[in-house]
């Protein structure tokens, strides 16, 4: 070991143990999806473990955490909460901030903005939200429970994701990307419906607060302030004046992350002058032998060097990388975890199966998805809209049709808007999201598979 320390050490290169391991190099594309794969299979085991938990002689105290208060008090000023509440107003803030930073990116730089490429998942996100809507709304025409008719709209970017990325040599990247694109659109969809219908009662002096602050965002972007530092103290008070107009709270991390830069301080090859320039200081101030950690001029040049590569990033770059790790494995896991949770009674299972919220949920996502987005890309197809993605079939179009009907995370989140006086019929809702999020995960799955294996 030490022989071949000494012999990394001569050539210039320290190999630490088990370094090597973590040294494989992969584009952010492929990194994004690995990720989404995994909190995919993360976010199902949570599932199961509240569902678990929600069936157990601990489901008393699991229902006692989620309704344990929490709050700030200053002054005559206090903010109090339920830690369920926390976690669906707050914490899910963040996911939304990430939803709203892909949003942004796609559109900007990514597959929404080629308008020939975009066109296809577009107007499929639209029926694959339209349709399931308009057959939960046959099935539930009145009451309480037509408030429901969002919720199988959705898709789950992390398990539809997760389960295609498992079949990554079976399909081409090109349907992976179309899934992507489908789902931020998606996405986009489902934060409109929450923020228009959604909203139970309007304070108009918050809202009225809710703009400033935003406008205020907007001119630290014009204005070019890179720092982070700002837009997040802004988009705290962002949140609060949000969460007291009456419009979900968690819609701050859309807007803020709309304000974020997508602009980089240096281009390319201004960045590329800069790192030459460097690496010429670097070469004349440094002595043969001596460590970095000795020689003041060198650690001045890499800070320099350091702070160039942050200039030639674009801020919104930047927090995607950074936040997609937290909210991909703490805050969706957390969120299933106080929410996947439903008390199942097998002796009536099929009555609840039944049930008109259920029923309308799980065609909703099942049928209503497959419908929406495979029937709205033949009828695009035919009219010349737009164009298959490159070396995919009609065939697999279905199947990613079938995986959009995994409505999860933010089926669940509407749902919780939709019913939160009616606990019975939210019990209903969740039932139909959970079946329905299995059926189309397995038959998306074995769909795909069979015909990447016709394709082969």
């Amino acid at each position: 070991m030490a022989t071949k320390q000494r012999s990394s050490d001569e050539k210039g290169i320290y190999h630490a143990p088990w370094e090597k391991a973590f040294d494989k190099v992969i584009t952010p594309f492929e990194e994004f999806i690995h990720r989404q794969t995994t909190s995919g299979l993360l976010l199902m085991m949570t599932a199961i473990l509240a569902l678990v938990l929600a069936n157990s002689p601990l489901a008393y105290l699991y229902q006692q955490i989620q309704h344990l208060n929490l709050g700030f008090n200053i002054g005559s000023w206090s903010l109090e909460n339920s830690l369920h509440h926390w976690v669906n107003d707050g914490l899910m803030a963040l996911f939304f901030f990430v939803v709203g930073l892909e949003l942004k990116r796609e559109i900007l730089v990514g597959e929404l903005a080629n308008p020939r490429q975009a066109a296809l998942p577009i107007v499929a996100a639209i029926g694959g939200m339209v349709v399931p809507a308009l057959i939960y709304f046959i099935i539930n025409p009145g009451g309480d429970a037509a408030r429901g008719w969002g919720i199988p709209m959705a898709t789950d970017i992390a398990f539809a994701l997760g389960a295609i990325a498992l079949l990554a040599s079976r399909v081409p990247k090109a349907l992976i990307t179309f899934l992507v694109a489908l789902a931020i659109v998606d996405d986009l969809g489902a934060v409109i419906v929450i923020a228009v219908f959604y909203t139970e009662t309007i304070s108009i002096g918050a809202l009225t607060a809710v703009a400033i602050v935003f406008g205020m965002l907007i001119i630290l972007n014009v204005a070019g302030i890179r720092k982070i530092t700002p837009y997040f103290i802004l988009s705290v008070f962002l949140w609060y004046a949000m969460y007291k107009s009456g419009v979900h709270a968690t819609l701050a991390g859309v807007l803020g992350a709309f304000s974020v830069p997508a602009r980089p301080k240096y281009n390319p090859d201004r960045f590329s002058d800069h790192v030459r320039e460097l690496i010429e200081r670097f070469d004349s101030s440094h002595v043969t032998g001596q460590s970095i950690m000795t020689n003041d001029k060198l650690r001045a040049i890499v800070q320099t060097l350091e702070n160039g590569i942050h200039q030639v990033e674009a801020p919104l770059q930047r927090l995607e990388h950074a936040w997609h790790l937290p909210v991909a494995y703490l805050v969706i896991p957390i969120f299933a975890l106080f929410n996947a949770g439903i008390p199942l009674q097998l002796s009536g299972i099929g009555q609840t199966l039944l049930h008109p919220v259920t029923l309308g949920v799980s065609l909703g996502l099942t049928g209503g998805k497959v419908i929406g987005i495979a029937g709205t890309c033949w009828i695009a197809l035919k009219l010349n809209i737009g164009q298959l993605p490159a070396g995919t079939r009609f065939t697999q179009i279905i199947g990613v049709s079938l995986l959009g009907g995994i409505g999860f995370t933010m089926s669940i989140f509407i749902a919780e808007l939709g019913f939160i006086h009616q606990p019975e019929l939210l019990l209903m809702a969740k039932t139909g999201i959970l079946f329905a999020s299995l059926v189309a995960g397995v038959s998306g799955f074995i769909w795909l598979y069979l015909a990447g294996n016709r394709d082969s």
